[in-house]
Parts: C-alpha cells; sequence; structure tokens
C-alpha cells in the first residue's frame, strides 16, 4: 500500500476559504477593510483574479452585484458594521437574483462592539436581513475542513439559486493560527454560469420547474436584458402588485426552500440509548465535540448534531432533536439565537441551552448541562 505523505501548515481559516472560493469558480473579490475580516481582505486581493477596493462597504454590494449582472461570481468578506451597511443592496441583489458569496465573520456586538472579540451574535441579523421574511441561504464554519468544503458549497449554492449564500463564521475560525494537515482535502469542483442559449424571446425572471430563471449578462448583445430591484414580473417590468409580479416574488422564496434538501449539510453522530444530544454549530462546534467526547468516556450516552446549513432552517434538525428527552444547544450568544429559530421563544420541554458572550464557551460548562437533572 502506498504511504500517503501528510502536507501540515501552520494556517488559519482565511486561506482555505480564500482557495476555496476560487477554485470553486468565484472571480472577483470586492470589499472594504473591517476587523476582523482582514485576512480575507488580504488574500483576497492576492488570489482572486480580479479584485477592488471599495471606498465602503455600500458601494461594495453595489459593485458585486454590476459585477454579477455581467457573468463574473462575486465575493466580500466583512464584519455586522458591515454587513448592516450593505443590508439594502443585499435585499437588491436577491430580488434579481444575482449570485454571490458574503463571508460574515462575527464579532463581539451591538454595534461596533469589540472588534477583537469573537461572537456567535449574527444569526438573527442573517435571518431578517431580507424585507418580507425571505430566506438567504447560510452555511457555519465549524472546524477548518468546513473553511475548504463550506466555501465550495456556497460557490455552487449562489450560482444554481441565482442568490446571494451567507458563509458564517467567526474571529478564531479564521484568523487563529493552528497546526492544520490538509493533505486528505478533497478536490474542489468549479462551477460556471450556466446561459440561456437559443434564439427565442428571453424573459429574464421566467422559471420552469427548478423555480431558477435562466441568465443572461448584459455583456451580450442578442437578446434584451431587464435586471429589476423593484417588484416585477417575468420580463422585468415594473408591475407593482399585480397577480404575476406576486408570483415571481413568492417564488423567491421557493427556490431557496425547494432546493433545500441538496444543500442541506451537518453533522450527526448519535449513541444508540442515548437520550440526550447536544447541539451547536460554527466555533462552539468545537467545545461541543470535545465534551461529548469526554462525556462518552466517563460512560455516559449522548449524542451530538453540528448544524452547518444554518438557514433555511431544515425540518430535519427539528425532527433529529425532538427523538431526545434532552437537547442541549450550544452557541456563543446571549439569548440562544438558533435555539429560538428551532422551537420558537416557547421552547419545548428539556431544551436548555449553553450560551456565552465576550469569550469562548468551555467544554466543562457542557458537561455540566449535559448532566444536570431538570
Amino acid at each position: 500500500m502506498q504511504e500517503i505523505k501528510k502536507r501540515k501548515a501552520f494556517t488559519e481559516g482565511s486561506r482555505l476559504i480564500a482557495e476555496a472560493l476560487v477554485r470553486a469558480g468565484a472571480d472577483t473579490f470586492i470589499g472594504y477593510p473591517i476587523t476582523p475580516a482582514n485576512l480575507l481582505y488580504l488574500y483576497g486581493s492576492k488570489r482572486f483574479p480580479t479584485m477592488l477596493a471599495a471606498p465602503d462597504e455600500i458601494t461594495t454590494l453595489q459593485w458585486m452585484c454590476g459585477f454579477a449582472i455581467a457573468g463574473h461570481i462575486p465575493v466580500t468578506a466583512t464584519s455586522f458594521p458591515g454587513y448592516a451597511l450593505m443590508v439594502e443592496s443585499i435585499n437588491m441583489a436577491a430580488i434579481m437574483e444575482l449570485p454571490m458569496v458574503i463571508v460574515l465573520v462575527q464579532r463581539l456586538g451591538p454595534s461596533t462592539g469589540t472588534a477583537t472579540r469573537g461572537a456567535q451574535g449574527d444569526l438573527s441579523v442573517v435571518h431578517g436581513t431580507l424585507s418580507g421574511g425571505y430566506t438567504i441561504p447560510t452555511f457555519s464554519i465549524s472546524n477548518m475542513n468546513d473553511c475548504w468544503e463550506l466555501a465550495e458549497k456556497a460557490v455552487h449554492t449562489a450560482v444554481k439559486l441565482r442568490t446571494p449564500v451567507v458563509l458564517l463564521t467567526s474571529k478564531e475560525m479564521i484568523m487563529t493560527l493552528q497546526s492544520y494537515d490538509w493533505s486528505n482535502l478533497p478536490e474542489i469542483e468549479k462551477v460556471t454560469v450556466k446561459k440561456h442559449q437559443g434564439n427565442a424571446p428571453y424573459l429574464p425572471y421566467k422559471a420552469g420547474e427548478d423555480l431558477v430563471p435562466e441568465f443572461l449578462p448584459v455583456s451580450q448583445n442578442q437578446h434584451q436584458i431587464r435586471i429589476t430591484a423593484s417588484t416585477h414580473d417575468t420580463k422585468g417590468i415594473l408591475q407593482n402588485a399585480l397577480p404575476e409580479a406576486i408570483e415571481n416574488s413568492k417564488r423567491l422564496e421557493g427556490k431557496v426552500r425547494k432546493h433545500l434538501p441538496d444543500y442541506t449539510y451537518f453533522e450527526l453522530d448519535e449513541q444508540p440509548d442515548a437520550d440526550r444530544i447536544v447541539v451547536s454549530y460554527g466555533i462552539s462546534s468545537l467545545a461541543t465535540r470535545e465534551a461529548v467526547t469526554s462525556l462518552r468516556d466517563k460512560g455516559n450516552k449522548v449524542s451530538m448534531l453540528i448544524v452547518k446549513t444554518l438557514l433555511p432552517i431544515s425540518s430535519k434538525y427539528v425532527e433529529i432533536i425532538s427523538k431526545y428527552k434532552r437537547a442541549v444547544i450550544v452557541e456563543e450568544n446571549l439569548n440562544g439565537q438558533l435555539r429560538q429559530l428551532l422551537f420558537g421563544a416557547a421552547g419545548r420541554n428539556g431544551l436548555t441551552g449553553v450560551n456565552a458572550i465576550a469569550r469562548m464557551i468551555n467544554p466543562t460548562e457542557i458537561e455540566e448541562e449535559v448532566l444536570r437533572n431538570e
């Protein structure tokens, strides 16, 4: 048997994310530097075929829309203060159905907060980004491998569904140097933007059974193209609240949910006869994995679910968690944002959480909560 040589590097997640995005087909990085996303800005300037330094975050998203309209796959990286300025333009990109990836590196809030403190406080922000309750597909990086694999999934999902996609991560995951063996990273499949073919009249927002309209860049000269940010019909013509336009707006949410099974990613480690499960995502998954291993070593039966596709919330997660008498959801925010998205304000019997702000969660805290008697 041929021995596979291990290849180790002292690196951080930013390098893996940037490299994976480019290999997956993203060709343009546009950004405005902000802590703690600065390394992605740096690597974006070195690795992407095209890089533009925008004067602010509003301009960043406007330029990204322009590149997407021309057939490119743009990327940016930011933190909450920058994301807040991008919200209106993200709404514009969503209704115009433009593929792009936004890497959101979480830090302690509210407001400008503390730029050098990590957090998991932006899930509710992303969930509420689009007016009307529409959903942005959102992935969450739980370890170094995810930096590579979910970056690829983000690009593929953005292109397949013609939608903005958020890749949610945190300061510690993308700035902390660590020894990492990258010898087993899978090859990345490059995606290209599929374009309308033929001489038939082109309807920019006419969709088939998959609910995703065909695309044509404005750079071609064969067909007329309308790219419209207000409520519009299949031709891209403003139609206020006429039935065809409203159905077209409803389709935006429909396409994201129709294809959800294709981009729902999670890590499930179930232990036979366990009546307790620990659920987490993002940076807190590291402590969760360690706590579950320790609990099992001490003879406790416990299962684990690491959520990697955060939005839309998959009913699969609720089905898994509902099988257990006790469920502990671990996340580095004050109010348990994933817990509320899964089970609402009322929660359910046996549901608790481990939460913290301004510090990472300790595995011991998780163990104590799992073993605590209600």
